[in-house]
């Protein structure tokens, strides 16, 4: 087994006793975009929106999992959804980091 999937299979069982747990759920999903299992990622990503939209965190590495898979109008949606998110909480690296995130993205189109 790697590390890669230890580390997938612990946090995996950490999930199991706190499944509201933010950032083992953010953990989880960044796992398997590591190992490359992007769909496994993406929905983890919408699992942590869901549970915890304030993730500020969350938007700029949903954003670009979505741009690798060749949904740049669908990024950039996650990226406007991260910056308003961003504004709110008076995060500017995190707003910074996702303007230039959506505008390189918007570029690309």
């Amino acid at each position: 087994m790697t590390t890669t999937s230890q580390r997938l299979n612990l946090l995996l069982g950490i999930l199991k006793e706190t499944p509201t747990d933010s950032f083992v759920i953010f953990a989880i999903a960044k796992e398997y975009e590591n190992i490359g299992n992007q769909n496994e990622a993406i929905k983890y990503y919408q699992k942590l929106y869901h549970l915890d939209p304030d993730y500020v965190g969350l938007y700029f590495h949903w954003g670009k999992i979505l741009e690798e898979m060749n949904a740049s109008d669908k990024a950039i949606e996650i990226y406007s959804m991260g910056i308003a998110v961003a504004s709110q909480q008076k995060d500017g690296h995190a707003e910074r980091e996702l303007r230039a995130a959506k505008y390189n993205c918007e570029l690309l189109l």
